[in-house]
């Protein structure tokens, strides 16, 4: 009974002081942050179903991000297109580039997948450098307009931070209610056995193919919400580092979980402006974290893997159950 109570109050009270924060403050540096987070957050739901719960490795979602974000970008500043028909295609296309990208990705597993989407990657960051009419090359891609729903603006700090949090929340509930059902216990079992869950009856090579593009259009749609949150995109924001930092945002918080994986992206975004969150911190701690944040990505993900692979999952598991997706 306390650990349904608690997995009910702790995210119903998280959820609470997200939309309260515009009344709490009107710090823009602090909704800048936040609202980096939340956008994080969309990318690794998606990430979590197809990493923590069907097994499939990704190092292409910074790609994804990136094809959400030009394509946003460029249709509501060049096409005018209005916004929210802009981010619905930006979504679209990008689960349909991992759809096609995922067909002939099948019958790779393991490393060998995360190799093929690290060769993807690699490709869109040439992609997005010499398509210079669309995406400006290295220069960028400006101008960019904030959201808007017909002739409402969403062009303060914190009515963006407040449209990306609620963004965040739908996606993360309904990623949090899938695993529940019985495609989320298909991905369960496709991450256990394969074999065993083709014995059962479950068409692995579809399910496998649906997950991808499902986590490839979130991915797509955070990028378009990124791209109107900022105002100006170019290519040194998808690059491998980011999609490493997403990975290790997944393995930190745990397989199958999306409560862990939540809790490692705020933790580990909010790693770069750790100064601005704690004052006092001494010059020299502030530059090592800022200066070496890949880096501790690599090796938190090393020590998860060696010394606790539950991750946070996992540590949340052997106390009360907080929020988790049973």
């Amino acid at each position: 009974m306390r650990s349904r109570l608690a997995g009910t109050l702790v995210p119903a009270v998280g959820v609470i002081l997200v939309l309260a924060m515009p009344f709490m403050t009107t710090d823009r540096y602090l909704f800048k942050v936040l609202t980096f987070v939340g956008l994080n957050l969309i990318v690794v739901a998606g990430l979590a179903l197809l990493f923590g719960y069907a097994g499939q490795i990704s190092l292409g979602h910074a790609a994804f991000f990136g094809i959400g974000a030009y394509t946003a970008g460029y249709l509501t500043g060049e096409a005018a297109v209005p916004w929210l028909v802009a981010t619905l295609v930006a979504a679209l296309l990008a689960a349909l580039v991992g759809f096609v990208l995922s067909l002939p990705m099948l019958r790779l597993k393991g490393h060998y997948l995360a190799m093929a989407t690290l060769g993807f990657s690699e490709i869109m960051t040439v992609l997005f450098i010499e398509a210079r009419g669309i995406t400006g090359g290295n220069d960028g891609l400006r101008g960019i307009p904030y959201p808007s729903l017909g002739s409402f603006k969403i062009d303060t700090p914190s009515g963006v931070y407040l449209l990306v949090w609620i963004t965040a929340i739908v996606v993360l509930v309904l990623a949090a209610n899938l695993v529940r059902t019985r495609p989320g216990r298909a991905l369960r079992a496709l991450h256990g056995a394969e074999l065993g869950a083709q014995a059962c009856g479950i068409d692995t090579g579809r399910l496998r193919v649906q997950v991808f593009a499902l986590s490839a259009g979130l991915a797509g749609l955070a990028g378009a919400l990124y791209a109107s949150a900022v105002g100006f995109i170019s290519p040194t924001t998808f690059s491998l580092e980011f999609s490493v930092l997403l990975v290790a945002m997944v393995v930190l918080g745990g397989t199958g979980s999306v409560t862990g994986p939540v809790v490692a992206c705020v933790l580990l975004t909010l790693l770069p402006y750790v100064d601005a969150l704690v004052p006092g911190l001494p010059r020299e701690v502030v530059s090592f974290l800022q200066d070496w944040e890949a880096d501790i990505a690599g090796i938190v993900m090393i020590l998860v893997l060696l010394f606790a692979p539950g991750g946070v999952a996992g540590l949340l598991r052997r106390s009360p159950r907080v929020g988790e997706a049973e």
